[in-house]
């Protein structure tokens, strides 16, 4: 086992983990990020940009719709050139990084990257941020419409696309910028990379050039809280969920015994522990009745979306697994994966007990949340059929009262956020489809 997880993570594979969660909410599309990237990428080479500055278009394509938590969102930023409700998303991605030390350089290009290019005169933006943000604009709208070609005519459509884009010029977008794109569409080999194939091979190479900024424990606990936000606002029926968990499995752990590494590396992975769920349609997320086979086959995906995301950042390793396996059983059940009991480690038993933990205290929409003694009731039986581990079970059954108040949120010895992300819980966002 690592001695010090913090000291073998890098910034940009955490980047590209956000880029990859949030692209899950596209459900039919998960590459936007990677193509705004892309795209950003290539404009800023035509126009002359350092090393230095097309790394950073580069991270802020990926970053840029980092505030996108729901389908319906998502539907309205694709199906819309200009969407009057697009600024919500734009001032939820510039909260959660200004509040991140490490990323707070990409928040105002972040929370600008739909302001329109004759806008920033009365705005008090510097110029570099202004460029950056409309860089995005501009990447991020040729991305939209040009999609549904993407493998198909794609080359037939170019002509059509620029013509598109043209309109906006000096409005929407700096003309200098769409010249160049008139410059770099020219070329097939442009569009031909934005496929699906090539670009994800194209960002897996990209985040093979480390940053070599590694993250202190706290900065890496920030960012994972930062992933856990955005989980938790794709429905207001998980709301604050991975966070809780997160509270309750380091107190287990702590209660247990185990060494202050593996502690923290516990509370990393139950915040991350449910990134698969952006993938999971909001219907079922908040369905008030019984899923259906098909609903629940859906469901079961979840954990292991969340070990894909995760398993590409070098250095989270095994706390990668622990947060996938946090819906499998000792006896083999559960899923995705059915490991062996011998390869259930007790930091995946511990996340998978408050996880469930949590979830039956917490209102859903088909039942309201459980009192302790139905809680405990639930645990006991899920025990016996050894679904999950007795051991821990009982560790819960001794501190029962103090495990219910950090699921409920209501322990403040245990409910200490690493960051305040309440100006953007809610500011008028509809999260109901």
């Amino acid at each position: 086992m690592q001695s010090d997880l913090a000291l073998s993570v890098d910034l940009r594979q955490m980047i590209m983990a956000i880029e990859t969660a949030v692209s899950l909410v596209g459900m039919n599309d998960t590459n936007h990020g990677k193509r705004v990237a892309f795209i950003a990428s290539q404009l800023g080479q035509e126009l002359g940009y350092d090393e230095q500055e097309l790394a950073y278009l580069f991270e802020l394509g990926l970053l840029h719709d980092c505030g996108v938590s729901t389908e319906q969102m998502h539907a309205g930023l694709v199906n819309h050139f200009d969407w009057d409700e697009a600024h919500i998303h734009c001032e939820i991605g510039h909260r959660l990084l200004s509040h991140f030390k490490p990323l707070t350089g990409f928040s105002v290009p972040v929370l600008h990257h739909h302001t329109h290019w004759t806008d920033f005169a009365g705005l008090a933006v510097s110029e570099r941020d202004a460029r950056m943000a409309n860089l995005i604009f501009l990447a991020d709208r040729i991305d939209v419409i040009a999609f549904p070609h993407y493998g198909v005519d794609i080359l037939l459509e170019r002509d059509e696309i620029l013509a598109s884009i043209r309109r906006y010029s000096g409005s929407y977008f700096n003309p200098e910028f769409v010249d160049a794109f008139s410059r770099v569409q020219r070329h097939e080999a442009f569009w031909i990379a934005l496929e699906d194939r090539h670009i994800t091979r194209y960002v897996w190479d990209m985040g093979n050039l480390q940053r070599r900024e590694p993250l202190t424990l706290k900065q890496l606990k920030q960012l994972s809280m930062i992933l856990a936000y955005i989980v938790d606002q794709k429905s207001p029926c998980t709301a604050k969920h991975a966070l809780r968990v997160a509270d309750l499995a380091k107190y287990l752990a702590n209660r247990r015994g185990l060494t202050q590494v593996q502690c923290d590396k516990i509370e990393i992975a139950a915040l991350l522990h449910d990134l698969g769920k952006l993938h999971t349609p909001d219907r079922i997320l908040e369905k008030a009745g019984p899923l259906s086979a098909t609903e629940r086959a859906i469901m079961h995906q979840h954990s292991f979306e969340t070990y894909e995301i995760l398993r590409h950042i070098r250095g989270l390793g095994d706390a990668a697994r622990w947060a996938a396996y946090h819906r499998e059983g000792v006896n083999g059940g559960g899923y995705p994966f059915h490991p062996h009991e011998r390869d259930l480690s007790i930091e995946a038993r511990i996340i998978a007990v408050a996880d469930i933990f949590q979830a039956l205290v917490q209102r859903r929409p088909y039942r309201p949340g459980l009192e302790l003694s139905e809680v405990l009731d639930v645990l006991d039986e899920m025990a016996a059929g050894r679904r999950v581990d007795a051991d821990v079970v009982e560790l819960v059954e001794r501190h029962a009262a103090e495990c219910f108040e950090i699921a409920r949120g209501n322990d403040v010895a245990f409910n200490q956020p690493y960051i305040d992300f309440s100006r953007a819980d809610t500011d008028g966002v509809s999260r109901r489809s």
